[in-house]
């Protein structure tokens, strides 16, 4: 079985590829994330890979992660850890075995590292209220 890839060599790759850049939180998904907190979210990253993707043979496998209503759907689309076929392709880790414990925290790191950039990068870039015109 190959080995799984290394993050921090995988991300300058995961973070050029054009299909993987586009995604963004929304203001309903930062918001989740602003309530919640990261360490939340965190967790229920967690509990998304050991449902959805840690089984052997996952159910709708390729299909089982939305694109949007949670930061977590959007951070696993992101960093291609949304469906056994990415995560062969882009982190080496192979279909057709349930997950480790090493390799769903690998997963829940990807998101994670991903949830924390976007959280860093989109402080503070709150659009201002629209003011109303008196004129």
């Amino acid at each position: 079985m190959p080995a799984m890839h290394d993050l921090d060599a995988l991300w300058p790759r995961l973070r050029a590829a054009p299909f993987r850049r586009k995604f963004r939180l929304g203001p309903n998904e930062r918001d989740y994330l602003r309530r919640h907190g990261r360490a939340a979210v965190l967790r229920h990253a967690a509990d998304f890979v050991a449902r959805r993707l840690a089984p052997a043979q996952p159910a709708r496998d390729g299909r089982q992660t939305p694109w949007r209503g949670h930061p977590v759907f959007i951070a696993q689309h992101a960093t291609a850890t949304c469906c056994r076929g990415c995560l062969e392709t882009w982190h080496g880790i192979a279909r057709g075995h349930a997950l480790s414990a090493a390799e769903q925290a690998h997963a829940v790191a990807a998101i994670a590292r991903w949830l924390a950039e976007t959280a860093d990068a989109s402080a503070g870039t709150e659009p201002e209220p629209r003011q109303r015109s008196l004129l």
